[in-house]
């Protein structure tokens, strides 16, 4: 199981790299090996505005379907146009071609709330 040292993460599985006052959101690489392989993912529009806990898409797998949390507010300034042809990228790069969306945040000091890779494999392992 990978967990990179970078990222934040929520209870909800999905994973936050911020870059500057954009963060690109996806699943962990936990959360796609429990889905199984995912053969479709919903995004939100471009320009949707989110709020700490929307859900803004869902992910689908041959087990079941899962909803997306969003992990800061903000407004979507690009999905993943990609995952339209192959949702299964979420299995094989969960954190580089599998991200879901782009957030422009409209408050960083949310960010403080996420948790960190100890604190995120403390929450797996139970």
């Amino acid at each position: 199981m990978n967990f990179p040292e970078k990222l934040l993460y929520t209870k909800d599985h999905e994973w936050t790299l911020i870059e500057g006052d954009i963060a690109v959101v996806g699943i962990t690489d936990f959360a796609q090996s429990e889905l199984g392989d995912i053969v479709f993912v919903e995004t939100p529009e471009v320009g949707t505005k989110l709020n700490v806990g929307d859900s803004f898409g869902v992910v689908e797998s041959v087990k079941t379907v899962s909803d997306l949390y969003s992990p800061l507010t903000g407004e979507v300034v690009e999905v993943n146009e990609a995952l339209v042809d192959a949702p299964e990228t979420v299995n094989t790069s969960p954190y580089a071609d599998g991200w879901i969306v782009k957030i422009k945040m409209s408050d960083t000091s949310e960010t403080e709330s996420l948790m960190n890779v100890a604190d995120y494999k403390s929450l797996v392992k139970k």
